[in-house]
């Protein structure tokens, strides 16, 4: 079992920036990717950005590239989230998650291959 923790939400002006963490806490050891997904009001959960724990392969949705960055510390179980440039449409409830420990990791951005998932927390971007 893996415990996620998000952190790091807020209210930001337009263009501003904000960054999220997610303290990992359990059986965090071995490779496996760690997500960041978000939900908006009336939609459905999507996928912002990946990573493997090991190995540093990254992932980005169209909508988040060249502004945000995903970056993990394994020495301090610790996934981040830089969010630059925001826009209103980034407003959202961003949830941090996880994939089971494997041999073979691959990123992928379906939410029903991530296993562990945080509490969420909420990035709203003001006018």
């Amino acid at each position: 079992q893996v415990q996620l923790v998000e952190s790091g939400g807020g209210l930001v002006q337009i263009g501003g920036s904000l960054r999220l963490s997610c303290a990992a806490s359990g059986r965090t050891s071995g490779n496996y990717v760690l997500g960041w997904f978000r939900q908006a009001p009336g939609k459905e959960r999507e996928f912002v950005a990946a990573i493997t724990r090991l190995g540093n392969s990254k992932r980005y949705a169209d909508s988040v590239k060249d502004r945000f960055t995903i970056s993990r510390d394994v020495v301090k179980d610790t996934l981040y989230l830089q969010m630059n440039a925001l826009r209103p449409e980034d407003t959202a409830v961003y949830y941090c998650a996880a994939q089971e420990p494997s041999r073979t990791v691959v990123i992928t951005t379906t939410i029903g291959d991530y296993i562990y998932w945080g509490q969420g927390t909420q990035v709203t971007v003001s006018l």
